[in-house]
């Protein structure tokens, strides 16, 4: 069970949510996001998660390989949140998790009570629409706040106007 939302209790606001990764169409959602941010007057939370999978190695290589993960975490992060500030006029939030996506997701919307919309891209690669898209038709994965699914094939232009 979600903790209610505080979005709309006095000193809060809503806040939209789009994960950054390494997928062609997470620029979608970040634009989307963005853009419902800017012209509903909410916040905007850029989430870049870190697989721990990426760490099972020797404890001396395993820092360092976890500190590169988080190096480049913070430029993505860092980089993303320019080129929104710059072409939407947006200035994110921005949250570096390390686990398995779904539940970091879950966590932050939990943490962060001000989270009420997740939006993501959906991919329109042969292999699907991506694992985060796909999660959401699972049972256990479910998020417990609405999600906004933006199709990789619209241009700023439809998302501005869509927006």
């Amino acid at each position: 069970m979600v903790s209610p939302r505080l979005s709309r209790e006095a000193g809060h606001r809503r806040k939209f949510m789009a994960v950054v990764d390494d997928t062609p169409e997470c620029d979608r959602a970040m634009r989307y996001a963005a853009m419902r941010a800017k012209n509903s007057g909410g916040g905007l939370v850029l989430v870049y998660i870190i697989s721990p999978g990426d760490f099972q190695h020797w404890l001396g290589v395993e820092e360092i390989m976890r500190a590169e993960a988080l190096q480049e975490a913070e430029a993505t992060l860092a980089k993303a949140a320019e080129r929104l500030r710059q072409t939407v006029g947006v200035d994110p939030e921005k949250c570096i998790r390390e686990g398995k996506a779904t539940e970091e997701i879950h966590a932050v919307i939990e943490e962060d009570r001000d989270v009420a919309i997740l939006v993501l891209a959906a991919g329109s690669a042969k292999e699907g629409p991506g694992p985060l898209v796909s999660s959401i038709a699972g049972r256990g994965a479910a998020f417990p706040i609405p999600v906004t699914v933006v199709p990789d094939t619209l241009t700023d232009e439809e998302i501005d106007a869509l927006c």
